[in-house]
């Protein structure tokens, strides 16, 4: 069933309920509010006819010590048709409950003088057919006798408003009821509008559009429901966009390695056999052997890189304060005495807060890749400043440089803007791959300046952050 169905269905039970139990209330009150005015106009018309009946029973002759029963029965038609009785049935009993005198139509049941006594006045409603009468009794004396009267007073018309209130407030029930249903069933479809948006939108996103977003129409809390649903769907759209990417570099990274396997493994088994199947001339013997160890050492180098990848993301960078001579003496030591480059080194002294074993491969591989990319002699500046987010690494060659749509794809694993030069110098593509990891843990990313003849600058940014969370 559709929500704006149930909405209705509810509203108009809680209505109806509503309007039935007031509606009993309202015109029951107004009924036991009448009955309770005739009950009290026929007490005070017993209570006169009663004080009439005494009084005409003290002015009979006094030759009577006790009053006659012939005497009685005039006295009691005497007040049925006078003023004080007019309209009015009653009966008289006396000591034995015996009927003295009775008016035509008088049906009271005879029981009921059993409850009755001096000290009170009792009545009750008595239905007749389609009549209601409020029948009252009382017991009292009169000359030497103790008589009972009794009265029977037509209240049909109060029973007949009670059933004629129910009707009016039935029908008028049925209109209001059918009236708001109407109402109801208007405002129950604008009021799920905002669902119906949302349902049509998880049903695109369920056919696989993860674009399509709900229209947020209000300020409430549908409004607010739209508007996390669409954040919702944007994140779930960037993480299902992030997963096809993730998938494709996987796939990519698969078929660069095999490549990258295949390619050498082939020479490396053909010149085996050659060497195990034929006897060469030493020089021959010497090339096979020498590109058999060649591509053996850059397949290993390819492992080992690959498997410092992998324990990195898993084990994460143990930092720890280091100055950042350190690092600069070290490249001096490894790259300042070779004869085909110049290497030059400024730095602002500092203390960093790193993995000294991961930023020391990250400074040796950038270093590296920039001697292959200088001439023999070339110049390497390597340089270090403080700035005011950070401490910035600079490494900048003159080489060759790198065209600014290969700027975006040369940190992919197995990506190379020369492959042929970069295998001829021992390489596999890794180097930067490596190096942007190992600055992913700490917090940072490798940034790219390079202009294809004038060289490139490679650099990156320590971040306080980084040392704010190590104190």
């Amino acid at each position: 069933m559709k929500f704006s169905y149930k909405i209705l269905i509810c509203t108009i039970m809680i209505m109806a309920a509503a309007f039935g139990f007031s509606g009993y209330y309202f015109v029951n009150y107004i009924f036991e509010t009448s009955l309770e005015r005739e009950v009290s106009q026929a007490m005070d018309d017993s209570s006169v006819l009663q004080f009439a009946f005494e009084t005409a029973a003290l002015n009979i002759p006094s030759k009577y010590d006790i009053l006659p029963d012939s005497i009685a029965e005039q006295i009691g038609f005497s007040l049925e048709n006078s003023g004080q009785g007019n309209g009015r049935l009653l009966r008289l009993s006396d000591e034995e409950k015996r009927v003295l005198y009775v008016s035509d139509g008088f049906a009271g049941t005879g029981d009921f003088l059993d409850k009755a006594s001096e000290e009170t006045r009792i009545y009750q409603v008595l239905p007749q057919g389609e009549h209601y009468y409020i029948q009252t009794g009382t017991k009292f004396y009169a000359l030497g006798r103790v008589l009972y009267l009794e009265t029977m007073r037509d209240v049909t018309e109060v029973f007949k408003e009670r059933a004629m209130g129910f009707s009016v407030y039935r029908r008028v029930t049925v209109v209001v009821l059918f009236a708001s249903s109407l109402v109801m069933s208007f405002l129950s479809h604008w009021l799920t509008v905002p669902i119906r948006r949302l349902k049509d939108a998880a049903k695109k996103m369920a056919s696989g559009d993860y674009r399509v977003r709900a229209v947020c129409s209000s300020t409430d809390e549908m409004g607010e429901l739209t508007r996390d649903f669409n954040r919702m769907a944007e994140a779930l759209e960037n993480t299902i966009q992030n997963l096809k990417e993730e998938v494709q570099a996987r796939e990519e990274f698969i078929a660069a390695f095999s490549h990258e396997l295949k390619t050498p493994l082939t020479s490396m088994v053909g010149y085996a056999d050659m060497l195990r199947s034929r006897k060469l001339e030493e020089e021959k013997q010497f090339l096979a052997a020498n590109y058999i160890y060649t591509e053996s050492r850059r397949l290993e180098k390819m492992s080992f890189r690959l498997l410092d990848m992998i324990v990195a993301k898993r084990q994460g960078a143990a930092r720890r304060k280091t100055e950042v001579s350190l690092f600069f003496e070290h490249l001096r030591e490894m790259f300042g005495n070779s004869a085909d480059i110049e290497l030059r080194i400024s730095y602002e002294a500092a203390e960093v807060c790193a993995d000294t074993e991961l930023l020391t491969t990250v400074l040796i591989n950038l270093t590296d890749n920039a001697v292959k990319a200088t001439e023999p002699g070339g110049v390497i500046e390597l340089k270090g400043r403080r700035e005011e987010e950070g401490y910035r690494f600079l490494v900048k060659d003159y080489g060759e440089g790198i065209p600014a749509e290969e700027c975006r794809r040369i940190t992919e694993a197995f990506y190379m803007v020369d492959k042929s030069r970069s295998r001829s110098k021992n390489g596999a593509g890794l180097g930067l791959a490596l190096c942007s990891t190992f600055l992913e843990l700490h917090g940072t990313c490798l940034e790219i300046e390079s202009r294809p003849g004038e060289g490139s600058c490679f650099s990156f940014l320590l971040p306080k952050e980084v040392l704010d969370e190590e104190k």
